[in-house]
């Protein structure tokens, strides 16, 4: 079983390792279905997925007339206004066959200009502070893609108390000075108020090369093998701060549990570098 603790201040003890179901987004309803008995085996339960993930929501959906009680549900919306993003959580709801979403999270919130739209007057925020006081969600976080986001982070921290944050970290990413700093920065404030940070892109292999088919359904060329997937899970879970989200691609859910359920020390610099090597790691985001 995976090992489960606090998520922050929610109350839940979520699985470290959450389930990421963009990888839902293109499968039929019977894939879903064994998906959920994976899950369940490993003791997942913590379900994170989005309005935009394809039909992702209305594969989770069925599941929840009798496992709503066993998951935390999180989704999330790009809309900026306040009346588009309740309207989009309206039909996350019906989607996913809930009255309640545990968590809404404004989504990919890095650009300065949209930024300014949905922190400010009439903006996202105001519309998922009014769904949480009718009740249609419990908690409010953000999340976001590419090197700027923690210093984004810090920055919608210091307008609104989030109860979560979701951001890329991966051993590349941890090699990006800047980055990294950015990122130290803002798990010392989430610790301070006790705010749960998850992470994304634990097996980005790097960018698809110009020119190549696409292998799996994630955006970035994941790793494959379950040595280096070990590797690269157990980094990221050595920090006990954070949690992962899987990858949005079924076929290698099964290789990133196993990678979760049995990880153990820390590995090495000199075991990172010879798998930057041997699968010849590039940073996704530069």
């Amino acid at each position: 079983m995976i090992v489960q603790k606090p998520f922050g201040r929610t109350g839940h003890i979520s699985s470290q390792t959450i389930f990421g179901a963009a990888a839902l987004g293109s499968v039929t309803q019977e894939v879903a279905d064994r998906t959920l008995e994976l899950l369940l085996e490993y003791g997942v339960n913590h379900i994170d997925t989005a309005a935009s993930y394809g039909d992702s929501e209305l594969r989770v959906g069925p599941w929840m007339s009798h496992h709503r009680s066993q998951f935390f549900l999180a989704t999330k919306t790009g809309e900026r206004s306040a009346q588009g993003a309740l309207e989009s959580l309206e039909r996350s709801l019906e989607r996913l066959q809930v009255e309640q979403v545990d968590l809404i999270q404004m989504h990919a919130l890095v650009d300065p200009g949209e930024w300014e739209v949905a922190m400010g007057p009439g903006g996202a925020l105001e519309g998922l502070i009014k769904a949480r006081e009718r009740k249609l969600t419990r908690f409010i976080g953000v999340t976001g893609h590419g090197t700027t986001v923690p210093a984004m982070h810090l920055r919608s921290l210091s307008r609104f108390d989030f109860d979560t944050v979701l951001l890329p970290y991966n051993y590349m990413m941890g090699q990006n000075v800047e980055y990294m700093h950015d990122f130290q920065n803002l798990l010392e404030l989430c610790r301070e108020r006790n705010t749960a940070v998850q992470t994304i892109k634990s097996i980005a292999r790097g960018p698809y090369p110009n020119g190549d088919t696409r292998t799996h359904t994630t955006w970035y060329a994941p790793l494959v093998q379950q040595k280096s997937i070990d590797k690269t899970v157990a980094w990221v879970l050595s920090n006990e701060q954070v949690f992962l989200n899987t990858a949005g691609d079924i076929t290698l859910l099964p290789m990133v549990l196993d990678a979760a359920e049995t990880y153990g020390s820390k590995p090495s610099n000199a075991e990172m570098e010879s798998l930057v090597a041997l699968d010849s790691l590039e940073p996704l985001f530069t």
